[in-house]
Parts: C-alpha cells; structure tokens; sequence
C-alpha cells in the first residue's frame, strides 16, 4: 500500500479525503490523517477502509518527522503559515507536497532543492488559487494557439450561501474563515492595469468601487479588486496584457455596506481596546462615534454615515444587533476586527441545513486575425450539506487529483509550482467535470473599457 500523509482535517478536507479513500482498492493507498485533533481526525476516517488517524501537532518536531518520513506524498491542509516546517521535513525525506496555499517566499527558496532530489511541491491547487489558475491558463493557452493576442484578462471568485440558503439582509454567510473576510482588502492598495493604464485602490476606498456582473442564470453580483492583480500577468505570461484585474465576488449591496465598518474602523486589527470583554455591542459601536451628551447611538450612526431611516442599509446594521445593550462582547483584550467579527459569526454563521456555493468568472479579451474578440467562463457550484460543501469539494478535489497524479508519475516536473501548465490542468479540469465541477463558455461582444481607445 502506498501511503499519503494528510496533515489537517479542518472543514476543506471533506471531500479529499473523501476521494482518496474511494480511489484506495484500486489505487493501493493507504491515507493517513493527522490533525492536531485526533477525534477530529478519527471524524474524517469513521468506518472506512485503508484509513488510520493519528494526533499530528505540526510544532512536534519527532511526531512530525516521524509521520512524513514513513509517507510517500504529504498533503498540507494547515494554515499557509504552518506549510515551510512540513516542506523542509519533504526535501529532508525525499518527499512531494501538495498545499492549497499560495506559494510564500519560504517554500519559493525550497525549488532547488525540490528539483535536485526530484520532488514536485504543488502550491495554489485549491479554488482560488487552483482552479482559476486551472480554467484561466486552458482558455489563455487556446487563444495563443489559435494565434490569438491577449488584450484583457478578468478573473472573480466568490464564496457564498446558496439562494435557497440566504436568509439576511447581507445575502451572505460565512463559508471559509471568517478571520479573512473580515480582514479582506488590507495590507496595502489594490493594483491592476486597465487599458494601459495603472489603477490603485487604496483600502479604505476598496469597497465603493465595484464591478458588476452577470452570470449565467444566476443573478446579478459585485465583486471588489483584489490586492495585487499586476503580478498574474507574469504568472499567466501575459506581460504585455492591457488588461489585467482580479477580484472577489459578492451579492450586490454588500460592498456599500461594508464600507460602513471601513470608515468606522471596526476592521482593523492593529490594536486592542480597554476592558472589551465587559463591553455591549451598543458600547462597542459607540467607541468609533462622537460623543454626544444627547444623541442616541442610533442617531449618530446614521448621521455621520448619512444613512436614512428607510434606506434598506440601516436594516442590515439592525438586524447584526450592533445597537444592543444586552449582548456582550465578552473577549479579552480584543481588536476591533475580533470584536466584529464574533458579532457577524452570529448571524453570518452557516445554519445545519443551510448550502453555500462558489461562483467564479472569468473574461478574455482578445485580437484575431484583426478583429477584437471576448470569451465569458463561468463556474456555479453548490454544496451538498455542511459537509461536502461547495467550498470543501472545489477546495479539496484538485488537491486530491493532482496528489494521485503525482503518485502515479503523471505529474512529474519537480520543482515548487503552481498548476499552470498543460500536464497539471488539462487532466484535472478533464476529472473535475465528472464531480460536476465545469465551466460554461460562451462568446460575447467586445467591450473593454473604452471603445475609443482613449485611456481613462
């Protein structure tokens, strides 16, 4: 039996796991999760065969060690930050890797390494980053093929609650950390390029300038621009573009409303306030507002942010309970971004038979044989239940697939990556339509952003 080491059993291991032990008669596996956890673990392997489940603290250098050693591949499914002790122990052992994660500067120093001893260390083979990696380079590769010149590349994603699932004023619930969402946007100014010209957003303008879209049959969003769009034009080869933007998707109206925390200050995360475990949520909202010997909590709120009473906006800060004097912070010398965020997690977290769903969208520009051309690709998944959730199985399957491939020698370039080339997509967007997992493609009229080539 062949043995794959997967370290972390958190919610977006369902469904790998999953995978693996429905290919391991055919395939030899044996597939051992480790997770700090180990009734977390044991949760995961529950009346199957070819499993164990082990307690795996990744900060217990002899457990960890130990356990990759007797691997033949390791799959990180810990916090990006936990990855680099589990890569140096792979090129110690001899061992390939696979991650979720974006690729740090760490793991970039291991590539020699890993290509010396011939290891492949496969990064970004989630969702995003992974399958819009994935769809985007199979439909750049084609246009190139096709002797087409890339003008304009747009790439969204999202994770949301399904419609029959959105039950607030938000249209949204959480589906993966709430820690990120809540954090979403900061670190510095969005970046991407439009028709030429360089555009920067800093963050606390981020959310009041959307993009719009709609997608195939399932309604209207927004999305807001990631932080740094410029750098996928040297990943994607696409140097030249004119082009070039990156963005997260939303329901329409959650941006405007979430820019009211901005402005607050509600998401920073840079400092701790005084005595906020005692604090109510009324108090804690009345922290970033003036002081008023007179004027409610209320009507400070809507004055300073200039929201009406009727203006569907302010309902959604009343249905969040921002304004209660009874519910308590209770957190210990909490950031504001944590305070926020326990409040949300109340009313944002998913429900047993709630289902989320992934939406990704992707727009090509292009000129052939003189004429401007524009390609739509659209991905709607939902989830099955809280379990096999949208998030779980878009997450855990490339991951999955691109681990056995690697096993079986049918991804062999050594070296830290990303899935970008032809020998990693092709055959995993080819396995990923059989789970469901496609894209729709459609032809469209070119817009661009100005018709006359005049830069704005």
């Amino acid at each position: 039996m062949r043995n794959i080491l997967i370290i972390g059993a958190g919610r977006s291991s369902s469904s790998l796991i999953k995978y693996l032990i429905d290919k391991s008669e055919e395939e030899s596996l044996h597939i051992t999760i480790g997770d700090v956890s180990l009734e977390n673990a044991l949760s995961k392997v529950e009346g199957s065969v070819n499993t164990s489940a082990i307690k795996l603290d990744v900060f217990d250098q002899k457990d960890r060690e130990a356990a990759i050693e007797k691997a033949d591949i390791v799959v990180s499914m810990l916090p990006a930050r936990f990855h680099i002790e589990v890569a140096k122990d792979c090129i110690r052992f001899g061992k390939s890797m696979v991650t979720a994660s974006y690729i740090s500067e760490e793991m970039k120093a291991l590539n020699d390494e890993a290509v010396a001893k011939g290891l492949v260390f496969m990064n970004e083979i989630g969702l995003d980053p992974g399958i819009d990696h994935m769809s985007a380079m199979q439909v750049i590769d084609r246009i190139k093929e096709n002797d087409g010149n890339m003008l304009l590349f747009e790439s969204f994603c999202g994770g949301l609650v399904a419609p029959e699932s959105d039950s607030n004023l938000w249209s949204y619930k959480f589906t993966w950390n709430p820690r990120n969402v809540v954090l979403a946007g900061q670190g510095g100014a969005s970046m991407f390029v439009q028709e030429g010209t360089y555009k920067y957003i800093p963050y606390h303008k981020l959310f009041r300038r959307t993009e719009f879209l709609t997608i195939n049959g399932s309604g209207r969003f927004e999305a807001y621009a990631n932080r740094d769009s410029l750098k996928y034009r040297s990943i994607y080869g696409l140097e030249d573009i004119q082009t070039m933007y990156r963005g997260t998707i939303r329901r329409v109206g959650f941006s405007r409303a979430w820019n009211v925390f901005v402005q607050l200050g509600m998401t920073d995360d840079s400092y701790v306030i005084e005595d906020s475990e005692n604090m109510s949520y009324r108090d804690f909202t009345n922290l970033f507002l003036a002081y008023s010997p007179s004027d409610s909590v209320e009507l400070k709120f809507r004055s300073y942010l200039k929201i009406d009473q009727d203006d569907l906006m302010w309902d959604k800060f009343l249905e969040l309970d921002l304004f209660s004097s009874k519910k308590n912070v209770g957190l210990k010398s909490a950031t504001p971004a944590q305070i926020l965020q326990k409040i949300l997690m109340e009313s944002w977290t998913l429900k047993t038979e709630d289902k989320d769903m992934i939406v990704m969208h992707h727009i090509f520009g292009y000129l052939q044989n003189g004429e401007k051309k524009q390609i739509e690709s659209s991905m709607v998944i939902k989830g099955d239940d809280q379990i096999y959730t949208a998030m779980a199985k878009t997450v855990g399957l490339p991951v999955a697939m691109a681990t056995l491939k690697i096993l079986n020698g049918d991804i062999t370039t050594p070296g830290v990556q990303l899935p970008i080339k032809k020998e990693v997509y092709e055959p995993i967007l080819k396995e990923l339509e059989e789970y469901g997992i496609t894209f729709v493609e459609k032809e469209v009229p070119y817009l661009g952003y100005n018709p006359d080539s005049v830069k704005g």
